[in-house]
């Protein structure tokens, strides 16, 4: 089965200030408006005081001379509450693991701070005794492994040497990307991380996941475009969202990650005469086009009007799509190294994916841009799960802000791109994730050991309780049946709150290694701060995720 997947990232250039680099540059900023207002801190006053906090608890946050430390993001709340996100580097080499958020009093005094590791970040030696070449020979073999039957062509891989927290004792690693080319010409990645000591594998995940005018789209009717002039015709380019665009591919493919890139495939800028975009008939390649545009928009508009966010990074700076990727690709996916979306054609007769392109699913791809730039969650086990269902827990929620009548809201997770053919009515379905045959529905101890995208159902099973409530009912013209672990009945606060709840969790308070309790405790300090302790809200959430057997 095709799956919606995601390439995070891997480098982040560090600013090397020992302790005291809570000054530095910041890398990537989310702002609430609100943090403008006369006389409220702002962004250069939240990371004064964060500075301020990390020299004066160096030892409470296990900060030491050899650590080097960088600003990811900032959130400042109405009332002036500040939340500072930092990356961690040791002797200049990333630390998995070492990311931590500083909270921080409307005045700037320490509050506390959440960390992906509380242990001591130190290794012996920073000298690798497995020599990279090797690393990067056992990605290669680890990647031909995990494609069975395909012949990967020019399959090539590129390490690099981490310090590694998110496993045990810290311990230098080699993280390495493989990278290659199916028979069909589509890209192919797996990351391996490697003791740079034994050789031993310590873990391996998937690296790609996954002026107005018009448009006729494939699945979304008619919708609006921005879009730009140029001369006598218009581009397919959204001067109110950040220079948003989408491009045509031309069914070529590339694969550019950490450095190691195929031929590169095209962003052909779309334009048109009259400003009227596609046909709606999927032969139209516009169509596509017009589809992804409207995607990106929604999504835009999300975050920005509903959590304050201007654009994925928080910084006012617009992404672009490229469709008609590769050949028969039954694939979307969002690349943080080009800051874009790829969208593929699906199957190409239509029998089992249509374009991949639907609503969902680039708010869903979006969302694991705004997970990459604030809690950045480890793209494997119970962290991994909780990644992808952050991205179909907020990719739902742009469907529903859209408020789309071609294109309804609901629970199910790309029931517009698949076919019959594909044997289910979605990709995932949140009120009962085990529909699909293979999601978890409860969390046990073993869930950390599926693929992300099943150990994702105990989180997207939680948002349908707290959002809807248990047992069955018909929302929107599409019925559920949503049941509980523990037999109890849950009643649900609306899917508008579950957004905020989940938003202000993943952004303040997670961190890349929070597992499902680490989940639960970020979402009711989320309610809290939002609704109060103790109230409604705050009880729903415990007793949502009670009901998917997380404690």
């Amino acid at each position: 089965m095709s799956r919606i997947r995601q390439h995070v990232r891997g480098t982040r250039r560090t600013v090397t200030a020992g302790v005291a680099a809570a000054t530095a540059t910041v890398l990537a900023v989310g702002l609430s408006p609100a943090a403008h207002a006369e006389g409220g801190p702002t962004r250069a006053t939240a990371i004064d005081h964060a500075a301020s906090a990390l020299l004066a608890h160096a030892s409470a946050l296990g900060l030491a001379a050899p650590q080097e430390t960088s600003v990811r993001d900032v959130i400042v709340d109405k009332d002036g509450t500040q939340h500072v996100r930092y990356d961690r580097s040791y002797r200049h080499l990333p630390v998995l693991g070492g990311d931590f958020v500083v909270h921080l009093a409307p005045d700037g005094t320490y509050k506390g701070a959440d960390r992906a590791t509380r242990q001591t970040v130190s290794v012996p030696t920073v000298t690798p005794a497995v020599p990279g070449p090797e690393a990067a020979g056992l990605a290669v073999d680890a990647l031909r492994a995990a494609h069975p039957g395909t012949s990967l062509k020019q399959a090539k891989a590129k390490p690099q040497l981490v310090v590694d927290a998110l496993h045990g004792t810290p311990r230098l690693a080699w993280r390495t990307t493989a990278v290659g080319l199916d028979s069909l010409g589509n890209p192919a990645a797996r990351t391996i991380l490697t003791d740079a000591r034994t050789g031993a594998r310590i873990d391996a995940w998937d690296s790609l996941e996954t002026a107005t005018g018009d448009g006729a789209s494939l699945y979304s009717g008619t919708v609006p475009l921005e879009t730009t002039q140029s001369g006598s015709s218009y581009q397919l380019k959204d001067p109110t969202r950040g220079n948003t665009y989408t491009g045509d591919a031309e069914n070529k493919t590339d694969l550019c990650i950490f450095g190691i890139c195929f031929s590169r495939a095209p962003a052909t800028l779309f334009s048109d005469a009259d400003n009227h975009w596609g046909t709606g008939a999927t032969a139209d390649r516009a169509s596509a086009a017009v589809d992804a545009q409207y995607g990106t928009n929604e999504t835009w508009d999300y975050y920005k009007n509903v959590h304050g966010r201007t654009g994925i990074a928080g910084d006012g700076k617009g992404s672009y799509n490229r469709v008609h990727y590769g050949s028969n690709y039954n694939n979307a996916f969002w690349d943080d190294s080009c800051f874009c979306m790829t969208y593929g054609d699906g199957d190409g007769d239509g029998t089992t994916f249509g374009p991949l392109v639907a609503l969902d699913v680039a708010g869903h791809e979006m969302s694991h841009g705004v997970t990459s730039k604030t809690a950045a969650l480890t793209y494997s086990g119970e962290s991994g799960g909780l990644n992808e269902a952050t991205s179909d827990i907020l990719g739902t929620m742009v469907e529903w802000y859209a408020n789309n009548a071609s294109d309804a809201g609901d629970y199910l997770i790309g029931e517009e791109i698949v076919k019959p053919g594909f044997g289910k009515a979605a990709l995932r379905f949140m009120d009962r994730p085990s529909r699909d045959g293979s999601s978890a529905d409860y969390w046990s101890s073993s869930v950390g050991n599926l693929d992300v995208h099943y150990s994702s159902g105990v989180a997207n099973h939680f948002a349908y309780l707290l959002a809807e409530g248990s047992g069955p009912k018909t929302v929107n013209g599409v019925a559920y049946d949503s049941p509980t672990y523990n037999g109890s009945t849950v009643t649900g606060i609306g899917r508008d709150k579950v957004g905020r709840i989940w938003y202000r969790a993943l952004t303040v308070y997670m961190t890349s290694s929070t597992n499902y309790k680490g989940a639960r405790t970020a979402t009711l300090n989320a309610a809290k701060d939002l609704y109060g302790a103790g109230g409604t809200e705050y009880d729903a959430v415990a007793a949502a995720w009670s009901a998917v057997n997380v404690s």
